[in-house]
């Protein structure tokens, strides 16, 4: 086969043959890349029935688009009629070839196994299951990325008695014993293959035993596997469980679907249960897995039980306010407000919301406020078992409430065993205002901060303005402030001069008062990024911000997008990672996650990402906006120009979407929309709104380099907009060499 030509793949080498098939390296001819070409061995692909039973999985196993699943591209056959898949090529390791090298480390072989999880969820999702689950179709990149190849053979080989060709001592070991005694299978049979992977991966052995196959058999049928841990001493009781659960020889008493398998599995990776490993301190870079390895806790919205509705911001704030101090215990991963607000009226149990936002510990409440009383009612449940670990009712006078809340926060980490440092301790038992009225106003401004309008964030500037003027000592109030000013503009589409200005004297304000408020030194950090493009200075801000507390998501959104800017892309991942790590049902940090990556060029992933987002919110525009980007550099305009008008339908109307959807149309040959669009951006220009950039957008959709370099020349000089991303734009990769548009980067400091 080396050196044939089948249709438009050139075969370059062999990379391994088994029972039913063999695999080719190849070249695509039309598309440059290299693919993997699978041939069916020729006593298969005579029978008719074979044949047909092949391509039916082979069209099911390219419909599952999936991170952890081999791409598969087509079906074709040759000149003499033998079937094969063209693929991608997974470039990396079997994890055969892992494990031979010795047990795997505990963290790999459970992030391992949760890919696998991950990516049989969604086969099983379509009604396709793989019969065949071993080490050897399990591909491991450099990068740690998990690969599922083979989709569809196993199946076609059957598998379901030891007798059917293709069957070897190798996938016997991994058979269920349904499969074994040749009933019929569903998907709970790749549960128990993957038990006995993951056992495999932990101790380097099978958990059943035979010299040959039928006393392999017998032991996969009557034996019991020796506990992992027993075997070696570092593997935790927790994961003897999931693999006990996973190896019940009765099909009944084994994980039911492999998202409940999952489920634990990312629950351990994140410290749910008591078996986690604790967090190392002396790692010393920030990726996703140090916060995998705190004491997590949610704090679940209190209910307010006052006769006012009115009072529901009280209720929301003591929630916000309680997140808060549990942020600043570092051995704590505390999930942010925007995740726990989706289950204000929730009916999921403790356990779905548990497995939802991968907590081990969740807290719940209720407000009752009358006059000048407070009634707090805290109740903390074990995410697993919903079990009490630790109840309390307080019942004091409105001016004691933040004494209740401190309470609260101590008491829960005594109940996690956290230890609390003493200027951590100190942090949580300082008091903010001694003014109950400042601080009614403080959260009536947090409130409609947290809506995200324009209407609003200023109605929320109001409220903070108010609270300052009845404490102006109020530290919290005056990051608040600034918080909402830093954003204002691109909401309102306002010029950043109108807006930055005050957004830096709220922050500097607040940390002249209380120099230990993260917030607002992830308020400076996005001024010097965005307004003064002091990258330095930016960093150094966002990173003391990190340093005062860990858990405060925006400050990692913030610096994720600032080294994106600048081109740091795999620390960008990183940081927006975290940030989901802390929020994982923001849709804001689901977004940037795809941006992230729809900047790396990884197009497809991008592409993921946004319908992940979407998925939680069909209606949240700046995913819409988002993956409209990704269409646009992938050259799909009708596709772009649909997501881009939904966002602009659903709310995310500013110059940034009028100049892309404006770019899009011209692209595609629509330019009398595309006039439309840059006529109604010239108006707004004049009207004094931040339109520049998406004015040099157009303009370079139209191929009007001089017009679009001279807008983008004045977005840089006026601040009109933080255009600073420019140099890793893919909608300006056409003209990146370009000497003029080099020394416009150059003159805005943007390049050296």
């Amino acid at each position: 086969m080396i050196g044939r030509i089948i249709s438009h793949y050139k075969i370059l080498s062999k990379l391994g043959e088994g029972g039913l098939g063999v695999v080719y390296r190849a070249e695509d001819s039309k598309l440059g890349r290299p693919v993997a070409l699978k041939f069916l061995l020729s006593q298969l692909t005579q029978d008719v029935e074979a044949k047909e039973r092949f391509i039916n999985e082979a069209r099911a196993a390219s419909s599952l688009d999936h991170s952890s699943i081999c791409t598969i591209y087509e079906i074709g056959k040759t000149e003499d009629d033998q079937l094969f898949i063209a693929m991608a090529l997974c470039e990396g390791e079997s994890l055969k070839a892992k494990i031979a090298n010795g047990p795997l480390d505990v963290e790999d072989a459970v992030g391992i196994a949760a890919q696998v999880a991950a990516g049989l969820a969604r086969a099983h999702g379509k009604g396709i299951f793989h019969r065949d689950i071993k080490p050897s179709p399990i591909m491991v990149t450099s990068d740690g990325d998990v690969k599922i190849v083979d989709f569809g053979l196993a199946v076609l080989a059957g598998q379901a008695r030891l007798t059917r060709t293709g069957t070897t001592s190798g996938t016997a070991a991994y058979m269920s014993p349904e499969q074994a005694r040749g009933e019929a299978l569903d998907h709970r049979t790749d549960i128990w293959s993957l038990g006995v992977v993951l056992y495999e991966m932990l101790t380097g052995l099978l958990p059943f035993k035979g010299e040959y196959e039928p006393a392999l058999i017998y032991s996969i049928l009557n034996d019991k596997p020796a506990p992992m841990s027993s075997l070696r001493p570092g593997v935790p009781r927790e994961l003897d469980r999931v693999v006990k659960k996973a190896l019940a020889k009765n099909q009944g008493d084994r994980y039911q679907n492999v998202t409940d398998l999952l489920a634990d599995l990312q629950a351990f990776a994140v410290g749910q249960t008591r078996g986690a490993q604790q967090r190392s301190r002396a790692r010393p870079t920030r990726t996703r897995q140090t916060t995998q390895r705190k004491r997590s806790i949610a704090v679940l919205p209190f209910r307010s039980l006052s006769d006012s509705k009115e009072d529901e911001y009280f209720s929301d704030g003591t929630t916000e306010d309680i997140i808060t101090q549990l942020s600043k215990i570092s051995e704590l991963r505390v999930i942010s407000r925007t995740s726990i607000m989706r289950y204000k009226q929730t009916q999921k149990s403790i356990p779905e919301i548990g497995r939802d936002l991968g907590v081990g510990t969740i807290l719940e409440g209720s407000v009752r406020r009358a006059g000048d009383r407070v009634r707090v009612v805290a109740q903390l449940l074990d995410a697993h078992t919903d079990e009490h670990i630790w109840a309390e009712t307080y019942d004091r006078e409105m001016k004691d409430v933040f004494a209740i809340q401190s309470d609260v926060a101590e008491k829960i980490a005594t109940a996690l065993r956290a230890e609390l440092s003493p200027v951590e301790k100190e942090r949580i038992e300082r008091k903010p205002t001694e003014s109950t009225e400042a601080y009614s106003d403080y959260l009536k401004g947090r409130f409609y901060w947290n809506k995200r309008t324009e209407d609003d964030i200023r109605r929320a500037i109001e409220y903070f303005n108010r609270a300052i003027e009845k404490d102006p000592r109020y530290a919290v109030a005056y990051a608040g402030l600034a918080s909402a000013c830093a954003v204002l503009s691109p909401y309102a589409g306002l010029p950043q001069n109108e807006t930055m200005p005050k957004a830096e004297a709220a922050a500097r304000r607040a940390l002249e008062l209380d120099p230990t408020l993260a917030e607002a030194r992830a308020v400076l950090g996005t001024i010097r990024q965005d307004w003064s493009w002091d990258w330095v200075g930016a960093e150094s801000e966002y990173k003391r911000a990190i340093e005062l507390d860990p858990n405060y998501p925006t400050t990692h959104l913030w610096y994720s997008n600032m080294l994106c800017d600048r081109g740091r892309f795999d620390e960008a991942l990183a940081e927006s990672e975290l940030a989901q790590d802390l929020d994982p049902l923001s849709l804001v940090i689901s977004s940037s996650v795809g941006s992230v990556l729809f900047y790396m060029r990884q197009y497809d992933k991008a592409i993921e990402q946004c319908r992940k987002t979407i998925e939680l919110d069909p209606d949240f525009p700046l995913a819409h906006y988002a993956l409209g980007a990704v269409y646009e550099a992938q050259g799909k305009f009708d596709e772009a120009i649909a997501e881009v008008r939904k966002a602009r339908m659903l709310g995310y109307d500013n110059p940034f979407a009028q100049g892309l959807l404006g770019c899009c149309y011209a692209r595609s040959g629509k330019r009398n929309e595309a006039a439309e669009i840059l006529n109604e951006l010239l108006q707004s220009s004049e009207q004094g709104r931040a339109a520049s950039y998406g004015i040099a957008l157009v303009y370079h959709g139209l191929g009007d380099k001089g017009k679009a370099f001279e807008w983008l020349e004045r977005a840089f000089r006026e601040r009109l907009a933080p255009p600073n991303g420019v140099h890793v734009e893919p909608v300006w990769d056409s003209v990146r060499s370009d000497p003029q548009f080099v020394a416009i980067l150059k003159r805005a400091g943007l390049e050296k």
